[in-house]
């Protein structure tokens, strides 16, 4: 059974990405390193979303998108 991700922020991250480029999107909430994944989510079911950047992007703060790892708009509801 997977934990609750945790609101790390209540607003997008506005990441400047490399084209390219893969990363790792934090979607427990846990990272230190928001938005991106730093390994924190061991042991809670959750795992990291994986992506190649296309362009500079929102990243979603709040976990709670339906669009991961971008941001839907969501936070304005919470």
């Amino acid at each position: 059974m997977s934990e609750e991700a945790i609101i790390a922020e209540k607003s997008p991250f506005a990441a400047e990405l490399v084209r390219g480029e893969s990363y790792y999107w934090c979607a427990c909430g846990r990272s230190k390193n928001q938005p991106f994944c730093d390994g924190s989510h061991q042991g809670t079911g959750l795992e990291p979303v994986a992506f190649t950047a296309e362009k500079t992007a929102y990243l979603c703060g709040c976990k709670r998108t339906a669009n991961g790892p971008f941001c839907d708009g969501t936070h304005n509801k919470l």
